[in-house]
């Protein structure tokens, strides 16, 4: 599943929920900043929609954020046993920074053919710049209220109403380490540092704006260093800047996404990296990392949530719009939810409460249990959590680490 130049690419067939907000917002700017004028197009209100379809439809799903790997199950499970709704699925993949243009090109001719998006945060907001989005908020009744762990609820609140959250994940940030190089972890951001200058080179990270573990990083250290303002990069994070500019003289080259600095650590070229839950189990249970790899937290460490959603562009006709809802219902009960702790890359996954890992494919369970960590689950009850910072003060974050650390 690659995707272009701004997202990275899980080993072999899973991919990071990458966070190039600049890229998409300067796309999104290009087609400028309207929605569509025809009232037709906004779907929610000039329309009522049917309990169900007239009759079955045919979706277009577009996954510009590798949750199919989660929700492909899930969705095709809903075809076989609604077929009054659905007559079938048509998928395709697209890089993120494509998703505003192409969306807003078949608004602007009226032809709408994508019938549902599933996204991360990246393609979220690229749609919210232009208001491409449909109003969710007015179908709340057709969805129903998920039942919502916490800190998906939060990340729910990104969407702004113009999307529903359908899986979630703690994400970081965790170091990853190799065992037969680092006997005793940094447990600290300052000991990390201690680290790095003992071993110059051997501790890498991935650009943030590329990087799920990067990105966790960076928005994790406000949190860890006590700046006085974690959710404003520009007057909040001056011990933020100042740590990331004194590692940047021991740390190896920014790696341009995570897979690079997963290999790097294959090849034994570093012995520390940047991770999250799901990268440290899914290369190692796809053998692109050593099994031997540990993952270890910091002390007082705050996870940086995650999520993905699932978006219908306006445009779309009544009859469509019934079958989404159908559809993005059905994923959020918890049958289906269990499905999302796949191969780990996004543990846990679920978005919902009270799905326990038990509740998952044979398969997932096995891929946990020989490839997680047993305490994955105390650390993500033991650590407060904050979601990812919405997409302006990731901008200006991501701008801020380019001119002050990388192109110092």
């Amino acid at each position: 599943m690659t995707i272009g130049t701004h997202q990275e690419t899980r080993p072999l067939r899973h991919r990071s929920q990458s966070l190039v907000i600049t890229g998409l917002l300067l796309a999104a700017a290009a087609f400028g900043c309207g929605a569509p004028d025809n009232p037709s197009d906004d779907t929610g209100k000039s329309q009522s929609i049917p309990d169900k379809p007239s009759k079955p439809v045919s979706l277009e799903i577009l996954d510009v954020a590798g949750n199919l790997q989660l929700t492909q199950g899930m969705i095709d499970d809903f075809v076989k046993q609604h077929p009054d709704i659905v007559k079938k699925v048509t998928y395709s993949k697209a890089p993120a920074p494509d998703l505003a243009g192409k969306i807003k090109a078949q608004q602007q001719a009226d032809q709408v053919d994508i019938d549902l998006v599933l996204t991360g945060t990246d393609g979220l907001a690229a749609g919210l710049s232009q208001n491409l989005w449909a109003d969710m908020s007015s179908h709340q009744k057709a969805i129903g209220d998920p039942d919502y762990l916490a800190p998906a609820a939060d990340m729910a609140k990104l969407a702004q109403g113009k999307g529903t959250a359908i899986v979630y994940y703690p994400s970081g940030p965790l170091l990853e380490y190799n065992p037969d190089k680092v006997k005793n972890p940094p447990k600290t951001p300052q000991e990390l540092l201690a680290w790095a200058k003992a071993h110059p080179k051997r501790f890498q990270y991935a650009d943030p704006a590329n990087s799920g573990p990067g990105r966790t990083f960076l928005m994790g250290l406000p949190y860890l260093l006590g700046d006085k303002d974690p959710t404003d990069p520009e007057h909040g994070w001056d011990k933020t800047w100042a740590y990331l500019k004194e590692l940047d003289k021991y740390a190896a080259v920014y790696a341009s996404g995570t897979s690079e600095t997963m290999k790097n650590m294959a090849s034994g070229q570093t012995d520390i990296i940047m991770s999250t839950t799901g990268w440290y189990i899914n290369p190692r249970a796809l053998g692109t990392v050593p099994k031997k790899v540990k993952a270890s937290h910091f002390d007082d460490m705050t996870w940086v949530t995650d999520a993905q959603y699932a978006v219908v562009p306006k445009g779309v006709d009544a009859d469509t719009m019934s079958a989404d809802l159908n559809l993005i219902k059905w994923i959020l009960t918890p049958k289906q939810q269990a499905k999302a702790y796949d191969d780990g890359y996004f543990y846990p996954g679920p978005a919902i409460k009270d799905v326990p890992l038990s509740m998952a494919p044979a398969k997932s369970q096995q891929v946990v249990k020989e490839y997680g960590v047993p305490d994955f689950d105390k650390w993500i009850d033991q650590f407060p959590k904050k979601p990812s910072l919405p997409s302006d003060a990731q901008v200006s974050a991501f701008d801020l680490w380019n001119r002050q650390v990388a192109g110092k």
